[in-house]
């Protein structure tokens, strides 16, 4: 197998990745290949071991990763979880615990989807409802003023909680989701095995 054909596989074998992962995991194996030179092509995939047991490990290690550095954003931590479903499948664990684990994975974005749900949902109609207080209170003003005004008031403050209620909601959602990353990492860990040239393979970055 030549250094095209290994990186063609192992593309092949990364795809699901989200993109940042995935080109920063190529990016590493282009300078692997790099700096072991033409002449030593063959060692340097005999190290690495076959493309499709280099992206399995590679993925597991990027799930099991999750736990020690939890993603800070909530993009961030969606990735984070798509990959610790994808170490989940990754991970050498029989099938049926496979499909009870990810059946698990599946209600657990189902809870944390509903929750989230209705947060958004929570602060979206008091913004709303703000909006349109204010809005009509601007129009009562010229007919009477005490009561437009009052309404003004309430409509902002309305605005106001919903603004507070929407950052919390953000940031709700992304501890919630940073947590189930950190969940699957841990049952990745839990069942990766400990590999030779698992130093070498580090998310796409040389262990220094």
């Amino acid at each position: 197998m030549t250094k095209n054909e290994y990186m063609k596989t192992l593309s092949h074998n990364l795809r699901r990745l989200p993109k940042e992962d995935f080109d920063r995991a190529l990016e590493y194996f282009e300078e692997y290949f790099a700096e072991a030179g033409e002449e030593n092509e063959e060692q340097a995939i005999q190290d690495l071991g076959s493309p499709e047991e280099a992206a399995k490990e590679l993925i597991t290690t990027l799930a099991a990763k999750n736990v020690t550095e939890p993603p800070t954003t909530v993009k961030r931590g969606i990735s984070a979880v798509r990959v610790g479903i994808l170490g989940i499948c990754a991970a050498p664990i029989a099938l049926p615990l496979i499909a009870a684990l990810l059946l698990l994975a599946l209600m657990l974005v189902l809870v944390i989807f509903m929750c989230v749900l209705c947060a958004f949902l929570f602060a979206v109609s008091l913004l709303a409802s703000g909006i349109i207080a204010t809005g009509g209170g601007l129009a009562l003003i010229f007919s009477s003023f005490a009561n437009g005004l009052a309404t003004v008031g309430v409509g902002l403050v309305f605005i106001g909680i919903g603004l507070i209620a929407a950052h919390a909601f953000y940031c709700f959602a992304g501890w919630l989701i940073a947590r189930f990353s950190q969940l699957l990492g841990r049952i990745v860990a839990k069942r990766r095995p400990e590999h030779g040239h698992d130093e070498k393979v580090k998310t796409g970055r040389k262990a220094s």
